[in-house]
């Protein structure tokens, strides 16, 4: 016989799980639908000419580009931090702990502004650059510059719990045995942080992808010159052309939809490397699982 306390429980469990699915639908997975429903309304010939425009390759190309650039130097940028604060102690480190979550509490559209401030015709930097003929707002640079500050964090979250829980005894003792810096980052350090590594990178690049509000801001929205794909689907739905916004829209989409994809490939390839640690721990000593992982 169920216990009736038990039986209740289930009840408020289910329940709860179902208006969390609802919500998640109408939320989520409606309006994905309806992007998707809209882009291919017209047909798939309406569809694919949408995307061969050529300002919508121009905005394909210029994304890809910022993407690429952006994240090696995300990655590089965020193992260097992950790594300074989780096995240094310094003055300050607060401080930059909380620099690091500022672009996380920022509005993009803020970030965009301080960016204008300083690279801007009447900036901080503005009349230099301008003297020596560089442009940093309404071009590429700014654009990146802005990803850079949305972006920065997610790779620098992603790595620090591990890095905190794993500690750093592992390099200390490398350390000890007379290994370079090289040597311990590249054969003691990496292989232990790379799902987490790559789980941050695949966040940062997706993001890098689909931000508007501050690239909106340093962008100036010239076509075919420094319009990214959000940016290019704002203008189609701005200028009533519906079927090529959705189009491009759905793009993006797709890519978040990959994005999702990767996250869970890299999750269920560290679990399964864990459990594959777990059961070797079971049957050889240390010494052996040091060797075979």
């Amino acid at each position: 016989m169920i216990h009736p306390q038990y039986q209740e429980s289930r009840y408020w469990r289910w329940l709860l799980i179902g208006i969390s699915l609802l919500f998640l639908t109408l939320l989520l997975l409606v309006p994905l639908l309806a992007i998707f429903y809209q882009a291919l309304a017209a047909g798939l010939p309406t569809f694919w000419l949408a995307l061969r425009e050529t300002e919508a390759l121009n905005a394909i190309k210029l994304t890809l580009l910022v993407a690429l650039i952006s994240l090696p130097i995300n990655v590089f940028f965020g193992l260097v931090m992950a790594w300074l604060l989780s096995n240094f102690d310094f003055k300050g480190k607060n401080l930059l702990t909380t620099l690091i979550d500022l672009p996380l509490s920022v509005s993009p559209v803020v970030a965009g502004l301080m960016l204008v401030l300083l690279f801007g015709i009447n900036g901080l930097f503005g009349v230099w650059l301008d003297a020596n003929d560089i442009e940093v707002i309404f071009a590429l640079p700014g654009i990146v510059l802005a990803t850079l500050f949305v972006t920065f964090p997610l790779v620098v979250k992603s790595l620090l719990p591990t890095l905190k829980s794993l500690g750093n005894s592992e390099e200390q003792a490398a350390l000890t045995l007379g290994a370079s810096f090289w040597a311990i980052f590249f054969r003691v350090t990496l292989p232990k942080i790379k799902w987490p590594l790559l789980y941050g990178a695949i966040l940062a690049n997706a993001r890098a992808m689909g931000e508007f509000g501050a690239v909106s801001v340093v962008s100036g929205h010239i076509r075919n010159q420094t319009n990214t794909i959000p940016l290019h689907v704002e203008i189609l739905y701005n200028e009533y052309q519906f079927t090529a916004a959705f189009a491009c829209a759905s793009l993006l989409a797709l890519l978040a939809i990959l994005t999702l994809l990767l996250q869970n490939v890299v999750a269920y390839l560290q679990r399964r490397k864990r459990r594959q640690h777990t059961r070797l721990s079971d049957y050889l000593p240390d010494t052996a699982i040091e060797s075979a992982v």
